[in-house]
């Protein structure tokens, strides 16, 4: 993390911001220990707002109190997990059908595009440049459904599942003829150019079917 805080916003939110983005692109992983002083050093600020802020995280859900340790990144156990990504296909299954029923053609322009830009980040390795453009080509989508608070609360789970989506993405990356990372997302560009509601539906029910399985490989390998 380099970042320094500037005087636009409270210190608080900013150092908040910081440490949000370290913990949700990987930089942090799970049981890194926000130790105060460290990082009020590195973001050029007193030792009271990164208090808050760590404060913050852990209420949000993003940090947890160790003993003998502090504050140190949260991570999720195998049953967090999977109640996440359950959560997260019955949501994002009716957002897709309903996204789908209702984009437009300049949406799914938009979605082509981030799907451009999500497969040269793959061809790259970017693989956090990769999530984001993967999930921007989500939210266009969802948010064709007209319904905020779905798409908020889709974003919120992403959030909290997002270092796990980094290593699944980097395994994926590292696995010769591994096309999990678009070919579902190709599938939905064609449903919502065909105003396909329920191959969108499908299409969702089995990507995170995938992700699911994949991150079950991962947790419960040696």
């Amino acid at each position: 993390m380099s970042k320094r805080v500037e005087p636009a916003r409270s210190l608080t939110d900013q150092v908040y911001a910081v440490l949000h983005e370290a913990i949700t692109s990987g930089e942090y992983p799970a049981g890194y220990r926000l130790r105060i002083r460290d990082i009020a050093a590195e973001v050029g600020t007193s030792v009271m707002p990164v208090r808050e802020a760590i404060r913050r995280l852990e209420e949000a859900g993003f940090a947890e109190r160790v003993q003998h340790k502090g504050s140190v990144v949260k991570g999720q156990h195998l049953a967090e997990l999977l109640h996440i990504y359950d959560t997260r296909q019955i949501l994002e299954v009716e957002a897709a059908r309903r996204g789908v029923a209702r984009i437009d053609e300049p949406a799914v322009a938009r979605m082509r595009e981030e799907f451009e830009l999500m497969r040269r980040a793959i061809t790259e390795g970017e693989v956090v440049a990769y999530l984001d453009h993967d999930e921007a080509l989500l939210t266009i989508l969802y948010e064709a459904a007209g319904n905020p608070v779905l798409v908020n609360t889709i974003r919120t789970l992403w959030e909290h599942c997002r270092a796990y989506k980094i290593v699944g993405a980097r395994a994926s990356l590292d696995t010769p003829g591994d096309d999990s990372l678009w070919r579902y997302q190709e599938q939905l560009l064609k449903a919502a150019h065909g105003r396909d509601a329920e191959a969108a539906a499908r299409i969702n029910t089995e990507s995170l079917a995938n992700a699911t399985d994949r991150i079950k490989a991962q947790l419960v390998s040696p």
